[in-house]
C-alpha cells in the first residue's frame, strides 16, 4: 500500500501579452533530478527579476513524482512514464499523479520533459512521429517539434519510440500466449504512453530531453540551457531566439526483451555505443548469442531488466533531420 499522498505542486508564471503555454517537468523519475535543479534555478531568476516573461505562460513542475523523488529512486509504485492515463479507480501512487498531471498537461500547448540516464553518453532529445493519421499516434505538429528540438542546445535527436514499443508489445503478447503466461501491464500497448505521448494525444507537442548522466553536474547545465532556449524560441522571454542546430538523427527500430534472469550482456553497454552488423551483444541463458542485425547503435541497455521486459533497443541512422 502506498504511503499518504504528498501534495502535488506546480508553479505558473504569466506574461502580460498572449502567447504559447509551456509546461516543464522535472523528476518524472525520482532519481533523475537535473530537471528539478534546473527548474529551481530558472524559477529563482523569474522571482528576482533576472528573467521575465514577455508573453504567454510557463508552468513548472519541479517534482512530478514526489514518492519516487522522496526515496531517490526511479519509481514509486510503478513507472510514471508508462501508461500515463487518468484512472477511474486509482490503485497505485502513479495513478493519483496521472489524475492530477494529465489535466495539467492538457491545459498547455508545449511540453519539455527533462530526464537523465544511467551511465555515460551525450545528451539527446526524443521527438514524436512525423505527421500522420494512423491509429497508433496520429499527429500534426511534427514541424513545431522539430524546430524546437533544433534549438535546445543538444546535437542528437531520436524518434520511433511508440512504434517500436508497440511492436515489442505485440511480440511479447504472442510469446505469452504461446507459453501460457499470464497477461501483464507491460503487454498493453498503452503502457508505452508517457508524458510526451499523452501531451500529443490531447493536441499539444512535446519533447523529452535526456540531459546526461544522473550524477553528472553537467546534466543540470544542459537542462537549464534547454529551458532558457525554449522560453526564447517560443517568444515567451523576449530574448533572442537561439540558432537552429544541425542534428544527428537516429530512429529506434526494434526492442529486445530479456527472457530469463540468466540472460546477460557480453559487455557493459551504454546508450549509443556503435554496433556493427554481426557484432555480439548478449547471450541468452540457453546459450543463444544475440548479435546486431545491422549497423547502428544500442540504446537504453538495461542489464537489470526483469524477464519479459525491455532489455535494449536498436537504432539506425535517419534522414529526417538532414
Amino acid at each position: 500500500m502506498s504511503p499518504p499522498l504528498t501534495p502535488f505542486k506546480s508553479v505558473q508564471y504569466a506574461g502580460s501579452a498572449p502567447g504559447s503555454r509551456l509546461i516543464v517537468l522535472g523528476a518524472v523519475h525520482g532519481n533523475e533530478t537535473c530537471g528539478t535543479r534546473a527548474i529551481e534555478r530558472v524559477m529563482a531568476e523569474l522571482d528576482c527579476g533576472a528573467l521575465a516573461l514577455a508573453t504567454g505562460s510557463v508552468s513548472f513542475v519541479p517534482v512530478s513524482n514526489p514518492l519516487a523523488y522522496a526515496h531517490g529512486r526511479r519509481t514509486g509504485d510503478r513507472n510514471l512514464n508508462r501508461a500515463l492515463l487518468p484512472a477511474d479507480a486509482p490503485r497505485e501512487f502513479e495513478d493519483h499523479v496521472a489524475n492530477w498531471l494529465c489535466p495539467l498537461l492538457a491545459a498547455h500547448e508545449v511540453l519539455l520533459d527533462l530526464h537523465s540516464f544511467h551511465g555515460g553518453g551525450q545528451p539527446f532529445v526524443m521527438v514524436g512521429p512525423q505527421d500522420n493519421a494512423g491509429p497508433l499516434e496520429p499527429f500534426a505538429q511534427a514541424a513545431r517539434e522539430e524546430a524546437l528540438a533544433r534549438c535546445l542546445g543538444v546535437g542528437r535527436v531520436v524518434d520511433g519510440w511508440l512504434d517500436t514499443y508497440a511492436a515489442g508489445v505485440a511480440r511479447r503478447r504472442r510469446s505469452a500466449q504461446a507459453e501460457g503466461r499470464a497477461d501483464a501491464l507491460e503487454m498493453d500497448p498503452r503502457y508505452g504512453i508517457g508524458t510526451t505521448e499523452y501531451m500529443r494525444s490531447v493536441g499539444g507537442c512535446a519533447l523529452t530531453l535526456e540531459c546526461g548522466s544522473h550524477d553528472d553536474p553537467a546534466s543540470i547545465e544542459v537542462a537549464y540551457a534547454a529551458i532558457r532556449n525554449t522560453l526564447a524560441h517560443l517568444g515567451l522571454s523576449g530574448e533572442p531566439a537561439p540558432p537552429a542546430r544541425r542534428l544527428e538523427a537516429l530512429s529506434l527500430v526494434s526492442v529486445v526483451d530479456r527472457q530469463d534472469a540468466g540472460d546477460a550482456f557480453v559487455r557493459d553497454w551504454h546508450s549509443f555505443d556503435v554496433l556493427e552488423q554481426g557484432e555480439a551483444i548478449a547471450r541468452r541463458a540457453s546459450g543463444e548469442l544475440l548479435t546486431a542485425p545491422h549497423d547502428g547503435w544500442i540504446v537504453f541497455p538495461f542489464a537489470a531488466a526483469q524477464p519479459w521486459q525491455e532489455w535494449y533497443y536498436l537504432a539506425r541512422a535517419s534522414e529526417r533531420f538532414g
